[in-house]
């Protein structure tokens, strides 16, 4: 990749960063609390996944 166009990515990412900021921010603030079994919901998939993927890793 050229360097120029290296520098408009660049600029592009933090153009788009600054007009997004005020949305994620009120998002974040307004945003629900997550309880236990929330996190319990995120966290069992989660060590699904990874038990799966390190036994594809051990297969090979």
């Amino acid at each position: 990749m050229e360097t120029w166009e290296s520098v408009v990515l660049g600029i592009i990412a933090i153009v788009l960063l600054i007009w997004l900021f005020p949305g994620v921010k009120e998002r974040m603030l307004n945003s629900p609390k997550g309880s236990a079994s929330d996190w319990k919901g995120l966290a069992i998939p989660l060590l699904v996944v990874v038990l799966f993927i390190v036994f594809l890793i051990s297969l090979v």
